[in-house]
């Protein structure tokens, strides 16, 4: 379906360069993540009462550092993983003829050309993740040369893996130039945040096989009937232009629906809610823990905080928003808006150790309407 080696070049062909930089600068910004990488594990551990599950989960979870090209390898080797089975569908759907061969050969490689692109242009957005698909094998390949500066992922073969955490170098320093703060403090606030993702995904055992089968019924409700695939494609075409023109609402004013929203059968949309509701609550406790410990680590954590939040606000060019909203980039955004409010709201009512509770099992998540009305969610399981 995807030519993975042809998305990975032709993403390295177009990714644009990271801020200027001396050679001794960014072995600096390396060495200076990967200390506060180690020292933000134990921050968060001890403000969030969360501790691995065992030291295997711990030490399986490697943190690594990679510049744009890093990152666009290790998420087709997490996109290789993931899609595995969708793929194994529509090939049990492809005809046997030899017509089929060509334009299913010819269809690997506008796919891998159309995914190089994406990544391409999403590397520059991304200033960490926790790569929760990371293969079955070894995380970093053996660099190009011992001067290598960034850790190289691996594609490896499709198949579930440990996850591991990514720090891209490149885009840190450029936010932080850009927001002109503090570079040590913005650094370790970042690293705050994403090492919160890790802390939830190794002291929670059972989240990541959570997630995965929710992601699995979700490309297995995918429709590969080709009618059926482009009336719902037609209609999302519709949808992209009025938001193109500003036109893009529904009859109640409220914005049209995007690209991946309107492909979705109805059975998608339901998986969907919830794991939105799934992904609102890390990304929300994330930025709350991160706020949290930054005042007695990062010195100047509210004007990063604040001067962050106005850049996320303030969004960017015309054709920048057109693509964010097809993407899903601005419910992304809304995720950690809505989960840190949801997470605050259980906080003040009960505390950490209360709102804790939500690891216990996939039953005591948030739904999707909880995650708006965090009382609801504690008369439910809080207390």
């Amino acid at each position: 379906m995807v030519d993975w080696n042809l998305a990975v070049a032709t993403a390295t062909r177009l990714v644009r360069p990271g801020p200027e930089v001396t050679r001794a600068q960014a072995a600096e910004v390396v060495a200076e993540l990967r200390r506060h990488a180690l020292e933000a594990e134990e921050h968060v551990r001890e403000f969030t009462g969360m501790r691995s599950s065992s030291l295997a989960a711990a030490t399986a979870t490697p943190v690594l550092i990679v510049d744009r090209p890093g990152w666009v390898r290790a998420n087709v080797a997490g996109f290789r993983t993931i899609v595995q089975p969708l793929v194994e569908k529509l090939q049990a759907r492809r005809s046997s003829s030899a017509a089929a061969g060509v334009f299913g050969a010819v269809g690997e490689k506008a796919t891998g050309i159309e995914v190089g692109a994406l990544l391409a242009f999403l590397s520059a957005k991304v200033l960490g993740q926790y790569e929760t698909f990371a293969p079955a094998e070894s995380s970093v390949e053996t660099p190009d040369s011992p001067a290598a500066l960034f850790d190289k992922p691996r594609l490896g073969p499709a198949g579930p893996g440990p996850g591991r955490l990514l720090l891209v170098a490149p885009n840190i320093v450029q936010v932080e130039r850009e927001l002109e703060v503090n570079p040590a403090d913005f650094r370790l606030w970042v690293c705050l945040h994403e090492e919160t993702h890790r802390t939830q995904f190794t002291a929670v055992p059972w989240l990541r096989d959570h997630i995965q089968s929710e992601v699995q019924s979700f490309l297995a409700e995918t429709d590969v009937d080709p009618g059926a695939l482009l009336e719902r494609v037609r209609e999302a075409a519709g949808s992209v232009g009025g938001g193109l023109t500003g036109l893009g609402t529904r009859g109640d004013g409220s914005p049209s629906a995007g690209l991946l929203e309107v492909v979705q059968s109805p059975a998608q949309r339901e998986i969907l809610g919830r794991l939105t509701a799934v992904m609102s609550l890390l990304e929300g406790h994330a930025d709350v823990v991160m706020d949290g410990v930054g005042p007695a680590v990062v010195p100047s954590v509210a004007e990063i905080r604040e001067k962050f939040q106005q850049r996320r606000d303030r969004g960017a060019n015309r054709l920048d928003l057109v693509l964010r909203r097809l993407l899903g980039m601005d419910a992304k955004l809304r995720q950690y808006q809505d989960g840190a409010v949801f997470v605050r709201g259980v906080v003040d009512r009960i505390g950490m150790d209360g709102f804790n509770r939500v690891w216990t099992s996939p039953n005591t998540l948030p739904t999707k309407d909880e995650i708006h009305n965090p009382a609801a969610w504690v008369a439910r399981v809080g207390r």
